[in-house]
């Protein structure tokens, strides 16, 4: 069964802003802000918080102590009109606040889905590299794949490395870590 995303922004309300967030009642549904329009994505499935769990777990054991690593629900902000959330992010441990993120992350991570591989590949990716994030990562469940992007001088993503399956993807930023997508599958592999 694919679902798609919804997109919602109200007639003649104007752009909502992050406050708006904040009286939506929690129903296991995703809420994220890009630019004033809202995006409404389903909860994620097994596989996919499995691959996010067992990512953040690998990040976490290589995570030097100015870092910070983060699993979703948790929000990032940038201004009044856009609040994030990745699957697994990572921030210098000054930039965090007890309810958020206020920059961008050194590094967000996304595991598609059905409701999210087009915005996870196109919107969010150019978001997050118009808000200056160095590194972009997103895994494909299914292969298992990952894909790191890291800006370049000019402040465009550039493909930096790939991975599948049993490969080994070792990355130098935002710190040293040895990746094999396989492995973030655990039993379900």
């Amino acid at each position: 069964m694919t679902v798609m995303a919804d997109i919602e922004h109200p007639t003649d309300s104007g752009p909502l802003t992050v406050r708006d967030l904040e009286g939506i009642p929690y129903d296991g549904r995703r809420y994220e802000l890009i630019d004033g329009v809202l995006l409404v994505t389903p909860a994620p499935g097994r596989r996919h918080q499995k691959i996010a769990y067992r990512l953040y777990g690998v990040l976490e054991a290589s995570c030097p102590p100015e870092f910070e690593v983060v699993g979703a629900p948790f929000a990032v902000h940038h201004g009044d009109k856009i609040e994030l959330q990745p699957d697994v992010l990572v921030g210098r441990i000054e930039d965090f606040t007890d309810k958020d993120l206020p920059v961008p992350p050194v590094l967000a991570v996304e595991v598609l889905s059905p409701s999210t591989a087009i915005h996870d590949l196109n919107t969010k990716k150019a978001l997050y590299e118009r808000l200056g994030t160095p590194g972009y990562w997103v895994i494909d469940p299914e292969e298992p794949a990952l894909t790191v992007f890291e800006l370049d001088e000019d402040g465009h993503y550039q493909l930096v490395g790939k991975a599948a399956g049993d490969e080994i993807l070792e990355v130098d930023r935002p710190f040293p870590v040895r990746i094999v997508p396989k492995e973030l599958l655990g039993r379900l592999g």
